[in-house]
C-alpha cells in the first residue's frame, strides 16, 4: 500500500474516534472507548473492502454489515456520516428522542438489517444471511461481521461458528475486536489472540492475527479474508479500548460513559475532520424476484379422522413451499418429531438443518428474512425457550419470522416435563408485535401455517404431538385474532374457553353436562394473540362466567389472554383457570390430563361446582 495511502486511512481512523466522542458528548452517554479500539478496523474496512450502494440498500449485490458489539454504535454512526448518509448535525443528536440514532443501532436505518445491542447475536444472525448468499442466491456479496472480543464468551457465538464451517461459508468474515477490556475489567483471554484463534481453527474456521492499529496489516488482512475459499475467515485484531486518548487508552473504569474532558479528547485526536468516502459500489447482481404463485393446495382433511396437528403442519408447509419459491424451512434436528421433514423432502435446496442449536436456529431465520425469505422455523416448544434473547431481539428488529413449537404440553405424555412446552405461549405473548396460534385440528393448522406467511412480526404457531379428532371442514375459514363457537344456546350457564387439545376435552365435558341438562358454551380460542375480544365479551355477557382451559401454566397462557379481554374497564366477569399447575411426571397423556384437571371429567366437574354456587347465591 502507498504510504500516502496509509496516511489517508490512518487519517480516516481518527476522525471516526473523533466523531464517537463527540456524538456521546453531545448525548452525555454511549461508548466511546469500544467505538474507538474498532476505529481504524472500520477506516479500512469501509474505504477498502466494503462494497456498497448508500443510495440502493436493497441492492442485491451490496455487502452486509453487521455490529454485533452494537454498544459501539457511535463509531457505526460515524462510518455513515463519513460515507454521506448521516450529517453532522444528525450525528449529535445521537440517543435523543426521536433521532434514528438509537443507543444500539436498529432497522430504522435503511443501512441496518438487523438490531444489534445484545451480545453474541451478531455472527448467528451473519450465518443466516451468509447462507442466503450462498444456497439461495448464488450472490456475490460478503457478510462482515464486527464483534468484540467479551461477547467471544458466549455460547451462540460457538453455535455460529460450528456451523459457518460445517456450511463452508467462505463469504463470511468475522473481525473480532480484541481490545483486552470488558465492561467491568478484562475480559477472559485478554490480548491472546491466540486463544481465539485455537477456538475457532478447531471449528474449522481461517484465521488471521493483527494488530488492529496498523492500518495496512489490516488491510492485507481483509483481502485475504476475502480470497479465502472454502472456509469462514476471522481476523483477530489486537486494539486498545480508548486509543488516541491518554486518559482512557487501556484504563479501566472508562466503559459505557462519554469521556471525561471530549474538548481535550478531540483536540488530542487531531480535532474534526471531514473526510469523505467513496465506498466501492457493490457488482452488478441480478434482483431477488419470488415469482407471486397462486394460493397453495393447502391438504384437506375428512373430518372424524384423527391427525397430529404437527403432520398438518409439516404437509401445509411443503405445500406453501410448493406455491412460494420465497418460504424457506429450517429445524433444529428434530424434523421428523416437528414434522419439518415434509418440506425437506419437498425442496431440500430451501432447508437449512441447523442442528440441535436453537439460538442458532431462530438467529438463521431472522438472517435469512433480512434477505427477503419468509423462514418457518420448528423445534419442540420447550427448547425454543432456550432462543428467547433471539427472538426478542428479532422484535427489535422488526423481523418477520414464523416459529412452530410441537410436543406442546403435558399431552405428549410418556417423556415427562423435560420434553413439555409449558410456557411457550406466555413466552411468546409477551414479545412485542407477536401472533400466536394454537390449532386444535388439522384443517385449522393447514389453513393457518397460509395465514402465517403472509403476516409481519414473530409469528408462533403451537402443535401437539398425539393425533386429535378432525373437526373442521377444510374450507373453514381461520383468521388470527378470530376464534370459533363451537357449541351455544340461549340456556347456557358457563362458557369454556379452550385451545389446541383441550378444545375436544371441552367438547367431550360438553356431552358429559348435556346429560345432566347443563348447557355450556364452547369458544376454541385458536388466536391466543390477538385475542377474539369481542366473542369473549358477548360470552361473559350471556353467561356471566368464563372457564379457560390450557395445556399450559396457568400464568401468561390462555387465561391470562382472556383476562386482558376485559382489561379496559369494563365488568369483569367470573373468571375461573384451569391449567398446568404441578409438575409432570411420566404418564400416559390421558393421565397427564386427568393429573393437570383439564381432561373432560375435570372440566365438567368444575362447571358443575360455579353452576351449583350460582343456585346457592
Amino acid at each position: 500500500m502507498p504510504r500516502e495511502a496509509a496516511r489517508e486511512l490512518a487519517d480516516l481512523g481518527q476522525q471516526l474516534r473523533v466523531d464517537a466522542v463527540r456524538a456521546a458528548a453531545a448525548a452525555d452517554s454511549g461508548h466511546p472507548t469500544s467505538s474507538m479500539s474498532a476505529a481504524d478496523l472500520a477506516a479500512v474496512l469501509l474505504a477498502r473492502h466494503l462494497h456498497y450502494d448508500f443510495d440502493d440498500p436493497d441492492h442485491p449485490g451490496n455487502d452486509r454489515l453487521i455490529l454485533s458489539k452494537g454498544h459501539a454504535s457511535p463509531l457505526l454512526y460515524a462510518m455513515y456520516r463519513a460515507a454521506g448518509v448521516v450529517d453532522d448535525a444528525e450525528l449529535l443528536t445521537f440517543r435523543r428522542r426521536d433521532s434514528r440514532l438509537e443507543g444500539h443501532p436498529t432497522p430504522r436505518l435503511p443501512w441496518v438489517d438487523v438490531a444489534t445491542g445484545s451480545l453474541g447475536q451478531g455472527l448467528p444472525v451473519g450465518v443466516g444471511m451468509a447462507l442466503a448468499g450462498k444456497r439461495l442466491e448464488n450472490a456475490p456479496y460478503r457478510v462482515w461481521v464486527l464483534s468484540g472480543d467479551s461477547e467471544m464468551a458466549e455460547g451462540s457465538v460457538w453455535e455460529a461458528a460450528e456451523h459457518a464451517a460445517y456450511e463452508h461459508l467462505d463469504n463470511l468474515t468475522l473481525i473480532i475486536d480484541v481490545n483486552r477490556l470488558g465492561q467491568r475489567g478484562p475480559t477472559r483471554h485478554g490480548w491472546d489472540l491466540d486463544a481465539y484463534a485455537r477456538r475457532l481453527a478447531a471449528f474449522g474456521w481461517h484465521t488471521i492475527e493483527v494488530d488492529g492499529h496498523d492500518v495496512e496489516a489490516v488491510d492485507a488482512a481483509f483481502a485475504e479474508a476475502s480470497a479465502t475459499r472454502s472456509q469462514p475467515t476471522a481476523v483477530i485484531a489486537r486494539t486498545r479500548k480508548g486509543r488516541g486518548v491518554a486518559q482512557v487508552e487501556d484504563r479501566e473504569g472508562q466503559h459505557g460513559k462519554p469521556l471525561p474532558d471530549a474538548d481535550a479528547a478531540i483536540e488530542e485526536l487531531g480535532g474534526p475532520r471531514f473526510v469523505r468516502v467513496e465506498v466501492s459500489p457493490p457488482p452488478a447482481a441480478p434482483a431477488r424476484r419470488h415469482p407471486a404463485g397462486g394460493p397453495p393446495e393447502l391438504p384437506r382433511f375428512e373430518a372424524g379422522d384423527s391427525v397430529a396437528t404437527r403432520d398438518a403442519y409439516g404437509q401445509a408447509l411443503a405445500a406453501l413451499g410448493s406455491a412460494r419459491e420465497d418460504v424457506v424451512a429450517l429445524d433444529g434436528e428434530v424434523g421428523d418429531s416437528t414434522r419439518t421433514e415434509f418440506f425437506a423432502k419437498a425442496h431440500p435446496e430451501r432447508y437449512f438443518e441447523c442442528y440441535i442449536a436453537e439460538q442458532q436456529l431462530v438467529a438463521a431465520a431472522v438472517g435469512l428474512q433480512a434477505r427477503g425469505y419468509v423462514p418457518f422455523a420448528a423445534s419442540f416448544a420447550a427448547f425454543l425457550t432456550r432462543a428467547h434473547d433471539f427472538v426478542r431481539m428479532a422484535a427489535v428488529s422488526r423481523a418477520g419470522i414464523n416459529l412452530v413449537g410441537s410436543h406442546a404440553g403435558v399431552a405428549i405424555g410418556q417423556d415427562g416435563p423435560s420434553q413439555m412446552g409449558l410456557e411457550d405461549l406466555a413466552m411468546f405473548r409477551a414479545v412485542h408485535g407477536s401472533t400466536v396460534l394454537y390449532p386444535c385440528d388439522a384443517n385449522q393448522t393447514a389453513q393457518l401455517v397460509a395465514e402465517m406467511a403472509e403476516l409481519t412480526g414473530v409469528r408462533y404457531l403451537r402443535t401437539s404431538r398425539g393425533g386429535t379428532p378432525v373437526i373442521y371442514g377444510p374450507d373453514e375459514e381461520f383468521r388470527p385474532g378470530g376464534s370459533k363457537v363451537l357449541r351455544s344456546t340461549g340456556r347456557d350457564r358457563v362458557t369454556v374457553v379452550a385451545a389446541g387439545v383441550t378444545v375436544h376435552e371441552a367438547l367431550r365435558a360438553a356431552e358429559l353436562l348435556d346429560r345432566e341438562g347443563i348447557d355450556v358454551r364452547i369458544i376454541d380460542l385458536y388466536s391466543v394473540k390477538p385475542v377474539d375480544a369481542e366473542t369473549l365479551r358477548e360470552a361473559a355477557e350471556a353467561t356471566g362466567c368464563l372457564v379457560t382451559v390450557e395445556d399450559h401454566r396457568v400464568q401468561g397462557g390462555i387465561g391470562d389472554a382472556v383476562a386482558e379481554a376485559f382489561a379496559d374497564g369494563r365488568p369483569v366477569p367470573r373468571l375461573v383457570r384451569l391449567g398446568v399447575q404441578h409438575m409432570p411426571a411420566s404418564a400416559s397423556p390421558e393421565d397427564q390430563l386427568h393429573l393437570a384437571g383439564i381432561d373432560a371429567e375435570s372440566i365438567a366437574a368444575a362447571v358443575r361446582l360455579l353452576v351449583e354456587r350460582a343456585v346457592v347465591r
